[in-house]
């Protein structure tokens, strides 16, 4: 009998690679994607071209343009799909805009994770759950390890810190920014479904997902931002910490990999960080220069003095727990195969 499974944000990077890796695997796919992010980031974050691509590659995929903070809509699409598998991808992903539009932000990425679980919890309890986190639940406790600051990079100064950050990083006393309050009490929840009703639930602490199928704009997408800026002859703003920011990333195609190995072996209340690991980490001068090499042409840059609140100055997701109880999972796309992948991709809209 043909798999279900549930995937909100099913139009951006994360959630259209879900469709299309469940799809290609004969999965049946139910999408739930409203657009949002056209509102949060105007035209750059429009996702009716990536749509268009799903309906146009897949097979098995119904796409729901619904909102996910309407509970009733939520409740009524799962009660009817009955999904073997959520995959929960949908999210404001700006500290900036937060700030901004904060109710917005938190009914998104809090309310609406509520909505998902308690639709789960009444009508189908022993669905796994999959819930796309972040790594900035961690605030900006990860800015208090030693560092040491290189020609084109920030590196941790201690040994112990060379895997990364882990998930025993702790999450209170710290600055999250308005999302990673919001992003927080959403993981929170997840945790909690999963030890006080027993619903298998995972957290996937992200750090840079990437990939090709990423509706770039400034306030979100870091490595296909760069690309952008360079293709579209846009100037690139550098904010604070002398552009030496490290981020490990990690293609879309494997956080994919990771929801399907939690499927095949769920637990409950299980939280991974999820990244590219040290193998896959580059700053953003770094990033910047190989785009340049790749694509030619030299980008146009603004040095802002200061950092954007809550910004993480090195941050490389220690995978050694997520190895250790998934240990068939792992990343498969090098960070040179990210940013070439990215840097020969055609511009947004044009698939």
């Amino acid at each position: 009998m043909t798999k279900r499974v549930l995937v909100t944000g099913s139009s951006g990077l994360v959630g259209s690679e879900a469709v299309a890796f469940f799809d290609q695997r004969g999965w049946e796919v139910h999408g739930v994607d409203n657009n949002m992010r056209r509102s949060f980031f105007g035209p750059d974050g429009d996702t009716t071209w990536n749509l268009a691509r799903l309906r146009q590659h897949t097979r098995r995929f119904t796409h729901h343009d619904l909102d996910i903070r309407e509970r009733e809509a939520m409740f009524d699409l799962v009660r009817t799909a009955r999904p073997e598998f959520v995959v929960h991808c949908a999210a404001q992903p700006s500290h900036d805009l937060a700030r901004d539009r904060p109710f917005d932000d938190f009914e998104v990425n809090a309310l609406a994770t509520l909505n998902l679980l308690e639709a789960v919890r009444r009508h189908c309890p022993e669905t796994p759950f999959a819930f796309m986190s972040t790594n900035k639940v961690y605030g900006d406790a990860p800015n208090e390890r030693s560092l040491i600051e290189l020609a084109t990079r920030w590196e941790y100064a201690d040994a112990a810190d060379w895997e990364g950050i882990d998930e025993a990083c702790r999450v209170d006393a710290t600055l999250h920014s308005l999302f990673g309050a919001s992003k927080l009490a959403a993981d929170v929840m997840v945790q909690e479904y999963g030890r006080y009703f027993g619903i298998p639930t995972v957290c996937f602490r992200g750090g840079c997902l990437t990939g090709p199928n990423h509706s770039a704009a400034e306030l979100h997408g870091f490595l296909a931002y760069v690309a952008r800026a360079l293709r579209e002859g846009r100037v690139y703003r550098l904010y604070g910490y002398k552009g030496k920011q490290v981020r490990d990333n990690l293609h879309s195609y494997d956080v994919c990999a990771a929801f399907e190995a939690f499927y095949r072996n769920p637990r409950v209340a299980a939280v991974y960080n999820l990244g590219g690991g040290r193998a896959n980490s580059i700053s953003v001068l770094e990033a910047i220069a190989r785009f340049e090499d790749l694509m030619g042409g030299k980008l146009q840059v603004e040095y802002v003095d200061q950092n954007r609140s809550g910004d993480h100055i090195c941050y490389i997701s220690d995978l050694r727990r997520l190895r250790g109880d998934y240990p068939d999972w792992n990343v498969t796309r090098s960070l040179d195969d990210i940013l070439r992948e990215i840097a020969g991709r055609r511009p947004e809209r044009a698939a």
